[in-house]
């Protein structure tokens, strides 16, 4: 019968409410429905995963109330110091450090009197391989949308989508290219020109093919899918696959922010994390060519 768990915390004003938001958005939280009305204002952050834990005695942290638990403790510490050094550079953050129930812990205060703590297992993979993965910070990032006329009833909710994730997380409005095409046919020729150019970390594609509006459906979308995927393999930058298929305007609809997310929002994050995943292998592997080269480990 339990569905989910909220957590609510007040705040003393707008401008801390601001605050947080920008803070949570640049950590990668996902946005979730808040409001605005004569009753006062609110804004929701939604994670994976849930819970509730009564704890006997003392809180594991003095300081907060709410725990987050991440994947790469020290990637969202380093984060959290560069939002702080711009908005909040007299805020409290704590080291990390070892905890005594086999974690990693620091908290932080954003804004006076709202303390939260990020922690991760010290060992959290339990035996797996580590994975290396990108974050969903899009600060510094440049990116191109490319987005087909037809179907606009649908693409520009896409776009907008798109658009909404890339801010959130981040990305300035001078570093997004928003270039339109006649429709999904024309995306991958305008994917490769603008990934061959270099002026991009990433290229989003969106689009609409419907199933009922053309007799060649397959063959349209077996070409432009494998055009954005050639166009991702032979440049070398990420293209996120936006481009809906569905057999009928309400499905389509549905999957541009009615009843199943909007496509477009989860194309540019999926844009973020491989751009974010890019550097990180970039960075190992320089690091690793320094080391072969010097014999000292960088």
């Amino acid at each position: 019968m339990v569905k989910g768990i909220t957590c609510i915390q007040p705040v003393a004003s707008t401008e801390q409410l601001a605050l947080l938001e920008s803070f949570f958005s640049a950590l990668g939280f996902e946005p979730g429905k808040g409001w605005d009305d004569a009753s006062g204002r609110g804004r929701a952050f939604l994670a994976p995963v849930g819970n509730l834990e009564l704890i006997e005695g003392e809180l594991p942290s003095q300081k907060a109330g709410i725990f987050v638990e991440v994947t790469s403790l020290d990637s969202v510490r380093e984060t959290t110091q560069a939002w702080l050094k711009k908005h909040a550079p007299s805020a409290a953050l704590d080291a990390i450090a070892d905890t005594d129930w086999k974690s990693r812990l620091f908290a932080v205060e954003p804004v006076p009197g709202f303390s939260i703590a990020f922690w991760e297992w010290q060992e959290p993979l339990r035996g797996r391989p580590v994975a290396l993965e990108g974050d969903l910070s899009a600060e510094g990032m440049k990116f191109a949308i490319i987005v087909a006329r037809w179907n606009a009833v649908i693409t520009d909710r896409l776009l907008q989508g798109a658009l909404d994730c890339l801010y959130r997380s981040g990305a300035k409005k001078e570093d997004v290219q928003v270039l339109r095409v006649p429709g999904a046919w024309e995306i991958p020729s305008a994917a490769r020109k603008i990934a061959e150019s270099k002026t991009v970390d990433a290229v989003i594609t969106l689009g609409l093919l419907l199933r009922g509006e053309t007799a060649h459906y397959e063959a349209i979308y077996n070409e432009v899918s494998r055009g954005i995927g050639q166009s991702q393999q032979e440049t070398g930058i990420p293209h996120a696959f936006g481009v809906l298929t569905c057999e009928t305007l309400e499905q389509a609809l549905d999957r541009a922010g009615l009843k199943a997310g909007n496509k477009g929002f989860e194309a540019a994050s999926a844009a973020i994390e491989m751009v974010s995943l890019h550097k990180k292998i970039e960075v190992k592997t320089g690091a690793k060519d320094v080391e072969q080269k010097t014999g000292v480990s960088a």
